[in-house]
């Protein structure tokens, strides 16, 4: 009897056990660095610490960046899975699709990804009963196009740079081409596959278009500035469906912030961190999509803009 006591005794002196106390891993990846895909990696991150989690305390993250190669985000993701975090976050397809073919037990959360379905990550927009579940960035083309009316309206021509390996990017295209056509627009795309090519391309729209639509493609997100130049030398406005390239140079973005995204995975993360199945959680797309206007671009690319456009703007830049 004395024993159990003396047991009893042991247990109840020891400090008291609860959740906050069990340290997390969380593996962030992204293909590349830049402003969009880094407000995804924030937005998870503020998430996670708003929800009670402490950096360096009760939870580790690392993060890797693949620096735009397909072969090295397969490299982090054999690390990773090496390394055996509780969720790996997987910023833009090529990084999503390389940690999904390391491994179908660890949980990985995309984020930032236009179309997840055609990416093979998932089958549908219902609970996948496998390792992964995540937030898209899909937008529907249609407002898309009402938009850049809008900016410019009497579009007959639209440029589009985009890389043929990110399945994103060619999504885009192929519903820009079925929308565009179908309004008497002429889509005049042309393929960079590499950072280096993005200049070389967009000089082949001179004279050719009314606008520039650009997406988040990483190569051409990641050489931005030349854009930038190029619309502002030949007078040609610069369009987006990302609010951050407004403040990189862009006349308008209608689109969602990606800041938002990332919290909106994180709360994906925080719940499988809270111990349900990422099998069970249904992959979501992202909300609020907002109009930003840029007034300095617009005048050094020659466009106008009306009152009632600069007074529907969630943000408006310049002047």
């Amino acid at each position: 009897m004395n024993r159990y006591l003396s047991l009893i005794v042991i247990l109840l002196a020891m400090p008291s056990f609860s959740f906050a106390d069990i340290v997390k891993n969380v593996a962030i990846t992204a293909i590349i660095e830049h402003p969009s895909l880094n407000q995804i990696r924030d937005g998870v991150k503020d998430e996670l610490v708003e929800n009670g989690f402490i950096l360096n305390k009760n939870l580790n993250v690392q993060y890797k960046s693949a620096q735009g190669s397909s072969a090295t985000a397969a490299q982090i993701a054999r690390q990773f899975i090496s390394a055996k975090p509780d969720v790996i976050v997987a910023i833009a397809t090529p990084s999503a699709q390389a940690t999904a073919a390391a491994t179908r037990k660890i949980p990985i959360v995309f984020a930032g990804i236009t179309d997840p379905i055609a990416a093979k990550l998932i089958k549908d927009w219902k609970p996948t009963g496998s390792n992964i579940t995540g937030v898209s960035d899909y937008q529907e083309i249609i407002p898309q196009i009402e938009f850049m009316k809008k900016i410019v309206p009497n579009v007959k021509s639209v440029g589009y740079i985009y890389s043929p390996s990110e399945i994103n990017s060619t999504v885009v295209l192929k519903n820009l081409k079925t929308y565009l056509s179908k309004q008497n627009i002429l889509l005049v795309a042309v393929p960079a596959q590499r950072t280096a090519d993005i200049s070389t391309a967009t000089n082949t729209l001179k004279g050719k278009v009314d606008l520039i639509y650009t997406t988040t493609d990483n190569n051409v997100v990641s050489a931005y500035e030349s854009l930038v130049k190029f619309a502002n030398e030949n007078k040609i406005p610069l369009l987006a469906s990302f609010p951050d390239a407004v403040e990189h140079g862009a006349v308008a973005a209608y689109g969602m912030s990606y800041y938002d995204v990332g919290r909106q995975s994180g709360k994906l993360v925080v719940r499988i961190l809270k111990g349900e199945k990422t099998g069970s959680i249904t992959p979501e797309i992202g909300q609020a999509l907002r109009l930003v206007i840029n007034l300095d671009a617009a005048q050094k690319q020659g466009i106008n803009l009306s009152p009632q456009i600069i007074s529907s703007a969630y943000k408006v830049i310049g002047q």
